[in-house]
């Protein structure tokens, strides 16, 4: 049953429950209402046979004394006391005729027929004239009339008539019996045959209904708790648990459309989550930033003249000593004079651009913006790119299939390029090929930088972009390019994003800048947070 109504909806579930319920209902109404039909039909025919064989038995009564053995015995000799008997048999005939011609209400409906009872009354009427007749043949010489010579011996007649009358009144009264009788066995009979309905029909409708019931347990019962569980669970926090309820119906319906909700709810609340954990990434970055930009401003402030000096004094010194070089009489230590001040000024030079970076970083001010075409930008970068001796036997490529502009400042824009081209460069062995890939996405103008290199594992992309977190494979590195990139897009209203399979799988940067002039804000906490992908 369960397998039959897989698939069908509560209301059919219930529909086809009623209609079983119905059909053993009356299969046992059935049974139970033959019996009393029978009952009733049994008790109505044997009230109105009783009533009849009441008066057959007056009239069996009256024959009786009518030819009674003393009668008998006497009616030679005295045939005329039996005119009185004969009078009240021929009465208690007439009443019994009169009865069976009363119509009776309900007689045809109990299937009594009287036809036979009628014949037999009539009968006993002739016999009871063949014996008045008789008799009075009898009586004739007593009452001085002259005997029928053509009838053969009256009293004999008298005697046949009255055997014949007995015997017609028993047959009578027998024949109420046997129907009686008939009309017992009959109702017994049906009886039984209500019982053996009854009894079976009862006992298939208490299986049935055990099973109608179990059916249900499983149609309505079962899902409804297991939807409750899961709720329940849901409602605990296990936010991962699903609804499984199979049972193709209203309850199905309600599980997928809550494990749908839940999916929706879910997915917010993992997008929530991640927005509070990047909202906290930035807070934390935007007052590392904001620490930062103020101690790079006093610092380059305090060192800049300070190596400026260095470097000054240096190559005065190195031009001295090329104009004394003539009265240095050792070779060897000349050189080692002029190795040690070219490295002073090599490191001097590289702390005024460490300086310098930081003095931009500090200050991040406001640009002048305008349309800008990414295609030409990135191309012209590539172009500069070739001539760096990391691009040596490494291959770059733009696809670039249409015009893409943005909103920006070309020169920002183009340093934040360049900072990726070069760190992918860097980051590539001889034979890689690092791909710029520009296009519009909607309001929004997208820089893809992918290289083949090193790749990023999952600590490195979570801190690629704080200052002076570095993983240059030359050492070279000051750790605030990327930083500084990361800055200028928040200040175009843009997007920065940093993904890798991990070591050995090469890296992409994503850029998203806005396509159209949009308010931007400097504060940080109203720009978008860049995503890192892991």
């Amino acid at each position: 049953m369960q397998h039959v109504a897989r698939g069908w909806r509560i209301r059919q579930k219930l529909l086809l429950g009623v209609a079983l319920f119905a059909l053993l209902l009356g299969l046992g109404l059935s049974g139970t209402l033959m019996g009393l039909w029978s009952y009733y039909h049994t008790v109505s025919g044997v009230r109105g046979r009783l009533a009849e064989l009441k008066s057959a038995e007056h009239l069996k009564s009256a024959v009786s004394r009518l030819v009674s053995p003393s009668l008998l015995l006497r009616m030679a000799d005295a045939p005329d006391r039996m005119l009185q008997p004969l009078a009240r048999a021929r009465e208690a005939a007439r009443d019994y005729r009169n009865d069976l011609d009363t119509p009776v209400e309900g007689d045809a409906n109990h299937g009594i027929d009287k036809r036979l009872e009628r014949e037999l009354a009539g009968v006993i009427e002739s016999d009871i004239n063949d014996l008045a007749h008789a008799l009075t043949l009898l009586m004739a010489p007593r009452l001085g009339g002259q005997a029928d010579m053509s009838t053969n011996d009256p009293l004999r007649l008298a005697q046949a008539a009255c055997e014949k009358l007995e015997r017609d009144s028993r047959d009578l009264r027998d024949s109420i019996h046997e129907d009686l009788d008939e009309r017992i066995n009959a109702s017994r009979r049906n009886y039984q045959l209500s019982l053996w309905l009854a009894i079976p029909a009862c006992t298939v409708g208490l299986f049935a209904l055990a099973g109608l019931l179990r059916a249900f347990y499983s149609w309505v019962f079962n899902p409804i708790r297991d939807l409750q569980e899961g709720v329940r669970r849901i409602a605990g926090g296990d936010l991962d648990h699903r609804l499984k309820i199979e049972s193709g119906d209203e309850m199905q319906d309600l599980a997928v459309a809550f494990n749908s909700m839940m999916e929706r709810l879910q997915s917010l609340y993992s997008d929530l989550n991640r927005q509070v954990a990047d909202r906290s990434r930035q807070l934390v970055r935007s007052e590392r930033l904001a620490s930062v930009g103020y101690l790079a401003a006093g610092v380059a402030h305090e060192i800049n003249n300070p190596l400026a000096s260095i470097a000054f004094c240096a190559e005065a010194l190195e031009a001295r000593l090329r104009q004394a070089a003539g009265r240095i009489d050792v070779p060897e230590q000349r050189e080692v004079f002029e190795r040690y001040l070219h490295l002073i000024q090599e490191e001097s030079f590289r702390c005024k651009g460490i300086t310098e970076k930081l003095l931009a970083f500090s200050r991040g001010g406001e640009k002048t913006r305008e349309n800008t075409d990414i295609s030409r930008l990135a191309q012209s970068v590539l172009d500069g790119a070739q001539h760096l001796p990391v691009c040596r036997d490494k291959r770059m490529v733009l696809e670039a299939p249409s015009p893409v502009t943005a909103w920006a400042n070309p020169e920002e824009i183009k340093q934040v390029v360049l900072n990726l081209v070069v760190n992918a460069l860097e980051s590539m062995d001889a034979g890689g090929t690092l791909t710029v890939k520009v296009k519009q996405e909607g309001d929004q103008a997208m820089i893809e930088v992918e290289d083949t290199g090193v790749g990023m594992d999952r600590a490195t992309l979570e801190n690629i972009f704080e200052p002076f977190f570095t993983k240059n494979r030359t050492g070279s590195g000051t750790g605030l390019g990327l930083t500084i990139s990361h800055r200028i897009i928040q200040q175009h209203g843009g997007e920065i994003e940093a993904y890798s399979s991990g070591q050995g799988s090469g890296s992409t940067f994503t850029v998203r800048l806005p396509a159209r002039a949009i308010e931007t804000s400097r504060t940080t906490d109203s720009r978008p947070m860049p995503r890192l992908a892991a």
